[in-house]
């Protein structure tokens, strides 16, 4: 079966065949876990097609056991773009692929694929629901604050709004390929009822998430070994991550544990240390560095750089909470990564991810009420050592199988295959 996906991100060793060095993705890990798995079958020959600008004309390389198409970005997948068209055209006669996959909505080079090629073998996975997410882009902050943090690198390449109007853009995109394809595969029951709404007479098709193969194996949280009232949290690049949020939180949980400390995955986005960095502050970041000024909390806060699987897994083991406080979210994976590692989670009861947080349901709360993650929060907290989340992982565990789940998308692939013969 030859299977073509068609993917946001370039791979890792895409990157490395193209340029010679490796790359470091902060996100997306999740689709190589799947690529591994769907390669351990002999009956599939994958490629992977993505849109980049590291090429200037559609370059096709072999890998050790993917081969791959880099689409020149030119001018760009943020909105229509018909000079995919003939691109897709050459792909499909090169490859003839039996079933194409195309993962994520909001971008036009997968509407370009099947406005040149049709929908007749395409299946699309969603990943998050941009058009869904929109309204929430910058739930909890007031256009107030938003005017008064605006910044240099703001004004230059706008902040926080431009943001909410790409997103608005995007989500018109995305209601398009919905509309066009046949088969949708999904895996949350908000998922299912918010495409359900788009294009009625789809073909749903849950499919379950494979996880990046670094929290699979290896040691477990416990928390002897973790720092005693530390939060967690994975992401925190624009508002929809709801950073701000537990900044709002957090002088409540230093009330009761004045010891508590906050780790936030990625780069340094308030430009806590100043100097020259302030010139590359975002929209978003001055309100994170005003909430941090203005909740003292400058001693507890620390940003951990840029992180792989293996230290994004130290960083889950470590914490004492993980706290996942988005605005709006399908099925997000840092959830399942703490969850299959068995962290404690605190989760907001958004999208999907009441979905993922059965039988966990008590560590929930509304995104708006920082009271009620404060004290989900200091509530773990008093557990300490007595904390039991192996239910939780093992849940999580079935959940991200990776034999269940490339044999639900073989069989998947096989059902499109079939009702298109």
């Amino acid at each position: 079966m030859k299977v073509l996906w068609i993917t946001n991100i370039v791979f890792p060793e895409a990157h490395t065949l193209l340029t010679g060095k490796g790359s470091l993705k902060a996100s997306g890990g999740w689709l190589l876990g799947a690529a591994e798995m769907l390669c351990k079958q002999q009956s599939i020959s994958l490629t992977v097609a993505s849109v980049t600008a590291l090429v200037k004309k559609l370059t096709r390389l072999e890998g050790e056991k993917i081969n791959y198409y880099l689409l020149p970005c030119g001018k760009g997948n943020k909105r229509v773009n018909h000079e995919y068209e003939p691109m897709w055209k050459q792909i499909a006669v090169e490859l003839a692929p039996d079933v194409v996959h195309l993962h994520g909505t909001e971008f036009s080079h997968g509407l370009a694929y099947l406005e040149a090629c049709g929908p007749a073998n395409v299946c699309v996975s969603i990943q998050g629901l941009v058009s869904a997410y929109t309204p929430y882009y910058y739930y909890g902050l007031t256009h107030c604050e938003i005017r008064k943090s605006m910044t240099v690198l703001s004004i230059l390449q706008g902040g926080i709004l431009k943001g909410y109007r790409d997103f608005k853009k995007r989500g018109a995109i995305e209601k398009e390929i919905i509309r066009g394809v046949h088969h949708i595969i999904g895996r949350t029951s908000w998922d299912k009822e918010l495409t359900w709404a788009i294009n009625p007479n789809a073909n749903y098709h849950h499919g379950g998430e494979t996880l990046r193969s670094d929290f699979y194996k290896g040691k477990t949280w416990n928390y002897e070994a973790c720092t005693p009232h530390s939060i967690f949290v994975s992401q925190a690049t624009f508002p929809i991550k709801g950073l701000h949020m537990v900044l709002r939180a957090m002088p409540i949980v230093l009330s009761h544990y004045p010891d508590a400390t906050l780790r936030v995955a990625g780069g340094d986005i308030a430009r806590t240390k100043g100097g020259k960095e302030l010139l590359k502050l975002s929209n978003y970041g001055a309100i994170i560095r005003k909430l941090i000024k203005r909740n003292h909390l400058e001693h507890c806060v620390s940003f951990t750089g840029q992180l792989d699987g293996k230290g994004m897994r130290n960083e889950y083991l470590k914490c004492n909470v993980f706290v996942c406080p988005s605005s709006i979210e399908n099925s997000p994976n840092s959830l399942g990564e703490a969850q299959i590692l068995g962290v404690p989670v605190v989760a907001s009861y958004v999208g999907g991810i009441p979905d993922m947080m059965k039988g966990d349901e008590e560590h929930l709360y509304r995104f708006e009420e920082v009271e009620m993650l404060a004290y989900k929060i200091c509530e773990l907290f008093e557990l300490g050592g007595s904390i039991n989340t192996e239910q939780m992982r093992q849940r999580a565990l079935r959940r991200h199988d990776p034999v269940a789940n490339v044999n639900e998308l073989l069989s998947i692939y096989g059902m499109i295959i079939e009702s298109h013969a």
